[in-house]
């Protein structure tokens, strides 16, 4: 019987000890469930949102569901969009936990012919086909707010950098309906010129002018109001504005930018040191002389810190670009500058996804480092680029060669200023010109003037790059004209309109990182390289240059009737330079055997490690364990 209990109590103590074990965990997981305690150990800080996203979150004040359609549990999905899937829905749970009760997220699986698949084709979800006669698939998100809804129609994995701004700016959508009104200031017609409704008696009827592509694209989005250069005010309606070539603005219309800027106006300002649109939309007076084409903003400039030479543009030569020069002759122009990705800002939200962009003479903005400003350059040059003066760019290769010095810093060709901006008149409005025969403008004594305020301006230091000309080609499309984008033009302009055009704290969200992580390593021995492979190239075009210099004066040296014939030193000079381009040509070689050769051993050492070292740690692990066993057996 004692034994009996014995047994018992043990067998009861053991039960009641699983069951105060069990209870307790179960009270951890309730108490530290409601803990926000997470950690984002990922190094481009994948799952963390931007403070930019946080603020637009807090501002919301209307409810939102989220609903994110995908096809799970189709068996033709990739595994690479499965995995996507879950980290777009790893990031909605971000955003529902960091704005509370006013974010709902829903995810579905539309599978065909199913309820889910209905509604998804109702909010515009496009359905794409994997396989020849598969069903359609799903994967797009959408935002519903009351009656409002926007959508997201796919979640495309190569534009995982722009994953967070895309959520966040679609609520910003759904939560302020409204159509963005964007002013647009120019002396171009931009926004198109129609012909005289009563053209006069006996003079040609005016051609009627198309409005710039880039201007009808923004149509689409927002609502585009013209201002006039001469204007003294802009209205309090208009949220941002979009300033392109200023030419000879007096100070009344300079005063109402400023204002406009300091009262929290987002400015978006393209100057030009040498516009090619304003040259062939004009006629020159003087026969011999070539119209004024340039345009700045000197006087803002300077009160925000900026330094802008209207009279210089930029050479760059890791940006030539092939054009036809006179005579029908090609050559690479240092001053038509095509821009690739290094010459992109690219965790910046604006340029994160260019890829390549045209700017056909362009200036550049040095910073001042004005107070309680931040200068972020946006669009930059190579450190084997340099100013030039406009004069010199428009009369081609040579005189360029000439003239051109590499700077050996980079140049900022479009930036970005955030922050405290202080009047450019600190006086006051300036009072309006007197005209002939009419007295003295009042001053306006009702005018609130600011001195300073928050706002933020993005500068651009090229007009033709939103030209039709150098951003779109016309196309025939079933027998209808039709405009392509010929590079990212048109997309920095749409970015940056619509970055400021939308809620201050958007301007603040970065570009997130990519899931995925390149071969650094492999990247760099690339980079290495070519370096040297660059520098054995410019040594090999120096001595080539030596050598046609001591020819030239071999020659001059020579009697005209000897012009054509070949003296012994210029025998000993070509046979020198020939042995030079011979070992310099096995230098090169050499320099990519070497490449090949380091790459090929670190390949070869990430598959040791990847298919042998990791079994072979598994299985040492496991016999060391055996043994561990046996020993205490």
């Amino acid at each position: 019987m004692k034994l009996g209990s014995k047994t018992f109590w043990k067998m009861s103590g053991g039960i009641i000890g699983l069951l105060v074990v069990l209870a307790i965990l179960i009270a951890a997981n309730v108490i530290f469930g409601r803990l926000r305690l997470r950690a984002d150990l990922t190094e481009e800080k994948l799952y963390t949102l931007s403070d930019g996203t946080r603020r637009v979150l807090a501002n919301m004040d209307r409810q939102v569901a989220l609903k994110l359609f995908f096809n799970s549990s189709a068996p033709e999905m990739p595994v690479y969009l499965k995995s996507y899937a879950r980290q777009v829905e790893d990031l909605l749970h971000e955003y529902r936990l960091a704005a509370g009760r006013r974010i709902t997220v829903e995810t579905y699986d539309p599978e065909p012919d199913s309820q889910a698949e209905e509604w998804a084709q109702r909010y515009g979800l496009e359905g794409q086909q994997l396989g020849i006669g598969g069903p359609a698939v799903y994967f797009g998100l959408v935002a519903v707010c009351g009656d409002v809804e926007a959508i997201i129609p796919n979640l495309d994995p190569r534009a995982q950098e722009m994953l967070e701004y895309n959520i966040t700016r679609t609520l910003y959508r759904v939560t302020h309906p409204t159509k963005p009104v964007i002013g647009v200031m120019s002396s171009l017609p931009v926004l198109g010129s129609g012909q005289q409704q009563f053209p006069i008696p006996g003079q040609p009827r005016p051609p009627q002018q198309e409005a710039w592509t880039a201007l009808n694209e923004l149509r689409q989005d927002f609502d585009l109001r013209p201002v006039e250069p001469e204007t003294d005010s802009i209205g309090n309606e208009i949220s941002a504005l979009l300033l392109i070539h200023p030419k000879t603005l007096s100070d009344r219309t300079l005063y109402a930018l400023d204002q406009f800027v300091l009262r929290g106006g987002r400015l978006l300002a393209f100057v030009d040191p040498l516009c090619i649109a304003d040259l062939e939309s004009q006629q020159s007076p003087n026969p011999y002389g070539r119209p004024e084409s340039s345009s700045n903003l000197e006087r803002l400039f300077k009160a925000w810190g900026v330094r802008f030479d209207p009279a210089q543009v930029v050479a760059d030569m890791s940006a030539a670009s092939r054009v036809r020069a006179a005579n029908n002759r090609i050559e690479e122009s240092l001053v038509w500058l095509s821009l690739a990705r290094q010459h992109v800002d690219a965790q910046d939200i604006v340029t994160a996804k260019l890829e390549t962009m045209m700017l056909p003479f362009a200036g550049s903005f040095a910073n001042e480092n004005a107070e309680g400003l931040v200068f972020t350059p946006l669009l930059q040059s190579s450190e084997l680029s340099g100013p030039v003066s406009a004069m010199s760019a428009q009369f081609g290769g040579d005189a360029l060669k000439r003239e051109f010095r590499e700077g050996g810093m980079r140049l900022a060709l479009a930036a970005r200023l955030t922050g405290t901006f202080k009047s450019a008149f600190p006086e006051g409005k300036p009072t309006a010109e007197k005209k002939e025969g009419e007295a003295a403008p009042a001053a306006d004594t009702n005018a609130t003037h600011l001195a300073e305020g928050k706002s933020a301006v993005v500068v651009v230091g090229d007009v033709d790059m939103i030209w039709d000309r150098f951003c779109v080609q016309e196309m025939n499309f079933f027998g209808m004209a039709a405009k392509q984008p010929i590079n990212d033009n048109l997309n920095f302009l749409a970015n940056v309109v619509e970055q400021m055009s939308g809620s201050a704290d958007m301007i603040g969200i970065r570009s997130r990182g990519t899931f995925n992580r390149p071969f650094d390593r492999v990247l760099e021995l690339e980079r290495q390289a070519r370096n040297a492979w660059q520098a054995r190239e410019e040594e090999l075009t120096k001595k080539l240059q030596e050598t046609q210099e001591q020819l030239r004066g071999m020659q001059d040296q020579k009697d005209a009737n000897q012009r054509f014939i070949l003296t012994p030193q210029q025998q000993q000079a070509i046979a020198r330079f020939r042995q030079d381009e011979i070992k310099v040509k096995q230098d090169l070689k050499e320099v990519r055997k070497k490449l090949r050769r380091d790459v090929e051993r670190l390949g070869m050492w990430v598959k040791v490690i990847n298919i042998a070292m990791m079994p072979l740690v598994v299985s040492l692990g496991g016999l060391a364990y055996g043994l561990a066993r046996r020993r205490r057996g």
